[in-house]
């Protein structure tokens, strides 16, 4: 399927429902309904052949297939380890996450959070699946993955030595929930190696499919306790940490009972009035459910008996339970930093709780097209994909000094983690925010950014999974424009944007119909007898050009020859007439002067940022997909495009424009093709491919 038609179908089965949690893509294609069916009715235990239980699924370095790690590495089914396995277990716990020899505890972090919210966990974790009754090997989680939520099914084969699991486990050893968990995550990545090292915040994004926020409290702003607070009554979750300075500093316990190197939850912020003054104060849980912080404001503290008895019947603070209140100032100078997950409206089942408007935009960088690299690269940033957003109504509950629209930007890049079999990992990347000043539907060249400075960006460039920043600005149109710190480095990335207003989003508009249009265009094209014929024009143009010194060309291809003809044959001859060949004559001056012109480096070919600028002054504006197009079938493998090819380029553009003109009677933008159109436009979209390819 191409990749025109793919974009189609996916955005038909998301309006449908699919990619939704409750309807969530197969993984692989895998229905873990009809497998289990199959197996049950065959007799048999489930194995899969796409997640294959050996050595490639463990790794590729150091638990690659020459790693002595892997060595007595044995396969085996729960029921194979113990007697009496379970899934779960009077409920998930913390105590089910035991870490193996596996370096996931950023993973393990997040899936412990999982255990603290029942309504996330059955999310990810689907109901009704066991080692009773109709037990056949197979079990199936949900992953959030850039925009859509995938089911991954795997067998219960899990990694073992000497009769031990070798990665995450259980405290009992009897409860398999968690296990099971890591090897389908495991599979999603490509293998239980790609686990290693990561953000507690990725395996958050991806049980959730909301989007986390970092704030570190050494540099706080003065906002951060109302974010916190409007954070939990918008349903988001949140967590807070102590950094440790060693090793030996893990879940270390300070003098006042708090763990260094520990996730904890925060679960709720207030104010009271003590000594004449309001106070803050943050509610803060210890998963372990005993050890508690015992400063002020503490279980049994003098400080609550100086407020008024409604405020602490409200606050409600119980003896050792794990969870603990602290006045906001300790908690700024005891713990490190704070995490924030806001979750998207479908995970909220609560009416009564505010919902962020989210939206989500796939884009890819490209070597040549897409890749400009950050603001330090001024002659090439300007070639990013951008996204343009408007922001139009101001906060209801606005925090102090911050009057504005607040919005949170996400970029996160896609399937890096796979690719380290291959030797690469995640790029730096970052994104900026200009106030937009322009045209819509045109993407914005060098010298806009050449003239406005950004009026927001990401805090730095950092080579995470994501790069997510809160922002407040005042309404208005803005450009997001995301890149990597370097240009030239390909990869695919999603944007998405958490408002807490109902905003309008507008992404510069791909041109998907000029491309369709460009596979139909080949139906219009007649041949006769006439003046001057394709062979007679490749001839005199190549006479003519090839004595040219400042430009460099192999000449004149049938085909580009056959294009120009069909583009000004009015008759259908086939053949070019005296005055059609002066019109060509003219078009081909304009070419050549547009041609010199951008050619900045004087070489005598155009590189790909050049020729983008070229087409520009040549009357195209052309969007991120239809430019990479263009030059992946018009440029050499350095990326370099002679005269020729631009002269081809520019004259399927024009035929594009002028065969879609024409089908748009109505003059409204949209087009209608019966049919026979559409089957002609699928037969040439299969010929320019060829040509492509060769």
């Amino acid at each position: 399927m191409s990749g025109i038609a793919a974009k189609l179908q996916q955005n038909r089965a998301r309006a449908a429902g699919v990619g939704t949690n409750a309807q969530a893509v197969k993984f692989l294609n895998q229905d873990y309904e009809a497998l289990k069916r199959e197996c049950l009715e065959s007799g048999r235990l489930f194995q899969d052949d796409t997640f294959e239980a050996n050595v490639s699924a463990l790794g590729f370095k150091e638990l690659g297939p020459n790693s002595s790690k892997v060595r007595g590495v044995e396969w085996l089914r729960p029921k194979q380890l113990t007697s009496n396995p379970t899934f779960i277990s009077g409920g998930a716990t913390r105590t089910d996450i035991c870490q193996g020899a596996l370096g996931d505890c950023w993973l393990l972090a997040a899936i412990a959070s999982l255990t603290l919210n029942q309504d996330v966990f059955a999310r990810v974790v689907p109901s009704g699946q066991s080692f009773d009754g109709d037990y056949a090997g197979i079990f199936h989680f949900q992953f959030w993955q850039f925009g859509e939520w995938v089911d991954v099914v795997i067998d219960d084969r899990l990694p073992t030595r000497n009769r031990e699991l070798l990665f995450v486990h259980s405290a009992e050893g009897s409860e398999f929930w968690s296990a099971l968990l890591e090897k389908a995550y495991a599979k999603l990545n490509g293998c239980y190696e790609a686990l290693s090292g990561g953000s507690t915040i990725e395996g958050f994004e991806d049980f959730t499919g909301g989007i986390a926020e970092v704030h570190e409290l050494a540099k706080a702003g003065p906002n951060l306790f109302k974010t916190i607070q409007k954070a939990l009554s918008w349903g988001s979750l949140l967590g807070c940490s102590i950094d440790i300075t060693d090793s030996a500093d893990s879940e270390a316990i300070t003098s006042q009972k708090l763990v260094k190197g520990h996730a904890y939850s925060v679960t709720g912020v207030d104010e009271v009035e003590y000594r004449g003054n309001l106070t803050k104060l943050i509610r803060i849980r210890n998963p372990w459910g005993q050890v508690e912080w015992t400063g002020a404001w503490s279980d049994g503290s003098s400080e609550w008996r100086q407020i008024s008895d409604s405020d602490r019947e409200k606050l409600n603070c119980k003896a050792e339970d794990g969870e603990f209140w602290m006045s906001f100032s300790d908690f700024l100078q005891n713990y490190s930093r704070v995490e924030i997950c806001n979750l998207t409206p479908d995970a909220l089942s609560d009416d009564s709780i505010n919902k962020w408007a989210l939206s989500n935009f796939d884009g890819n960088w490209r070597k040549g097209t897409t890749a400009g690299g950050c603001r330090n690269y001024p002659n090439s940033f300007w070639m990013n994909p951008q996204f343009l957003i408007k922001l139009e109504e101001q906060d209801d509950d606005p925090t102090d000094n911050e009057v504005g629209c607040s919005f949170v930007v996400g970029l996160i890049q896609k399937n890096r983690r796979k690719m380290r079999k291959v030797g690469e990992d995640m790029h730096t990347i970052g994104f900026a925010i200009y106030e937009f000043v322009g045209q819509r539907n045109v993407h914005l060249d060098r010298n806009f950014f050449q003239r406005h400075a950004s009026a927001a960006r990401s805090e730095t460039f950092i080579n995470l999974r994501e790069v997510c920043s809160r922002f407040c600005l005042p309404p208005g149109e803005y450009l997001i424009v995301p890149s990597t710190f370097e240009p030239n480095k390909d990869g695919d990335f999603c944007v998405r944007v958490f408002s807490e207003k109902q905003d309008n989003y507008l992404f510069i508009l791909f041109l998907f119909i000029l491309i369709f249009i460009n596979h139909i265009q080949s139906f219009f094209f007649l041949y006769q007898d006439a003046e001057i014929s394709v062979f007679e024009l490749q001839n005199i143009l190549n006479k003519v050009i090839t004595k040219r010194k400042d430009i460099q060309t192999d000449g004149f291809s049938l085909d580009t020859c056959r294009n120009m003809v069909n583009l000004l044959d009015k008759d259908g001859s086939g053949k070019l007439g005296l005055a059609e060949f002066k019109i060509l004559w003219t078009k081909l001056e304009i070419y050549l002067d547009v041609f010199s012109k951008n050619d900045k480096d004087r070489s005598g070919t155009m590189s790909s940022m050049e020729m983008r600028e070229a087409l520009g002054k040549a009357g195209f504006s052309l969007n991120n997909t239809l430019h990479q197009i263009m030059v992946s079938r018009y440029s050499d493998s350095n990326l370099t495009i002679d005269f020729d090819n631009f002269v081809a380029c520019i004259v399927r553009l024009e035929s594009m424009f002028k065969t879609f003109k024409m089908l748009d009677k109505d003059k409204n933008g949209t087009i209608e093709l019966n049919f026979f159109e559409v089957c002609v436009s699928f037969r040439h979209a299969l010929r320019v491919l060829e040509q492509s390819r060769v």
